[in-house]
């Protein structure tokens, strides 16, 4: 048996992050896997060193629209496969999904929408919910393990943001956003910082107009969930607080694989 550590980071901008010493805290960290949320970079914008990092291989999907969304996977591991969305134009030209097989597991890396902006982009949120639980649960039915991590941009429930009450009518927080977590998880799925972790307090995002962080008024809205019948390979889940360059910190598990 072995432990791997995949650590999953929304950096609000790859080569933003990478002028804040992204390289340096990936060798400090040593993940297995690394999945990055929030690239706003195509694959050709990124410098060498970011594109191809000693020791791991990389894996791109980039929205259509410049300088927007985009996710990326970085494996020690070489995955059996790995694919750009899942097959729904109106969301894979927003490069906003890597789903990638290990074998053991298929890892979902996702940047859900925000839905804050528009009534358009909270239905457009909405049915990305929908339709990208779809594919989850045709996984799961053939007998996969899976893992799904990332930007979810919904904070599940009170204990889940610093501010409830007052963020009750804001995308992010609303009653069918949440319900939509509620649906993941009746399907099977577990949140895993909360197979460890019960405490108020723990969040993934702060907002930096009004440097929440330094009085940790915050959210967590950054998810990893495994299906059940993975769950008891998750040894840890935690939130990494203290490393800074985003307005999101990193989040992980550690994870009990047979090779």
């Amino acid at each position: 048996m072995t432990t791997k550590r995949l650590i999953s980071w929304n950096v609000n901008g790859l080569r933003a992050a990478h002028k804040k010493g992204l390289l340096a805290w990936i060798a400090d960290d040593n993940p297995d896997i690394l999945c990055i949320q929030e690239t706003k970079a195509n694959e050709d914008q990124l410098p060498d060193e970011v594109r191809e990092i000693p020791g791991y291989k990389a894996y791109f999907a980039s929205a259509e629209r410049k300088g927007y969304s985009g996710v990326a996977i970085y494996s020690k591991t070489e995955p059996l496969s790995v694919s750009k969305g899942f097959g729904i134009n109106e969301f894979d030209s927003e490069g906003r999904t890597l789903i990638a097989d290990f074998g053991e597991f298929l890892l979902f890396c996702v940047y859900f929408p925000n839905g804050k902006r528009s009534q358009e982009r909270l239905d457009y949120k909405m049915r990305f919910y929908e339709a990208i639980l779809g594919v989850i649960d045709q996984m799961v039915d053939a007998g996969r393990n899976v893992i799904i991590c990332g930007d979810v941009n919904t904070a599940h429930k009170e204990i889940d943001l610093a501010r409830p009450k007052e963020n009750e009518k804001v995308s992010g927080f609303l009653p069918m956003e949440r319900e939509w977590q509620d649906k993941l998880l009746s399907h099977g799925h577990l949140d895993t910082l909360r197979m460890f972790n019960q405490d108020p307090g723990q969040y993934s995002y702060w907002d930096t107009f009004t440097r929440a962080r330094d009085r940790n008024v915050g959210w967590r809205i950054d998810y990893f969930y495994v299906n059940a019948a993975l769950s008891e390979k998750v040894k840890n889940a935690y939130i990494l607080a203290d490393v800074m360059g985003s307005d999101h910190c990193p989040i992980g598990i550690d994870l009990e694989l047979t090779q």
